[in-house]
């Protein structure tokens, strides 16, 4: 049965398609600008994708924290086409949807190990759903204060 992975998986699906809404409206020189002190959406994209590939590769049976992974290099500044990004961004959406394919509501009491620490396969997947939605508001923030009067709505519009 799937009732508890088939929600959260459907989370996660929505809110690649919030960021990838927010992404499309951006052109290739948005992508790399920042607020000061501030990740841009390119780089905001390197570190989902890293996390994700690190946590769901392997992850019923390896800590979610590879040793191949440099989480620090995510957060540098880059200049990338919108390919390059989707590119990277579908590698580690790619990586959790694997994972999730396999998995059904018995095994969401199993302890998996993310940096050493234990935790219930829920507990990480809701960890993970958290995460990777606190990093998509940012992305969507981002593409709105970007866009201005331009951007489209990706939900219901205010009414003005």
């Amino acid at each position: 049965m799937r009732t508890i992975v088939g929600s959260i998986e459907a989370e996660y699906r929505r809110y690649k398609k919030y960021a990838e809404g927010a992404m499309r409206q951006l052109n290739d020189d948005q992508l790399a600008e920042a607020p000061a002190d501030s990740n841009s959406v390119a780089t905001i994209v390197w570190h989902i994708a890293g996390n994700l590939k690190s946590r769901f590769t392997d992850f019923l049976t390896s800590d979610g924290e590879k040793p191949w992974r440099d989480r620090e290099s995510e957060f540098l500044q880059r200049r990338v086409t919108h390919a390059e990004m989707l590119a990277r961004w579908e590698s580690g959406w790619q990586t959790l949807f694997d994972a999730l394919r396999d998995l059904d509501d018995g095994q969401l009491a199993r302890d998996v190990t993310i940096r050493g620490v234990p935790l219930s396969v829920l507990e990480a997947l809701h960890r993970s759903l958290a995460h990777t939605a606190f990093h998509v508001g940012q992305i969507v923030f981002l593409a709105k204060s970007l866009r201005g009067t331009q951007w489209e709505f990706l939900t219901i519009p205010p009414k003005v």
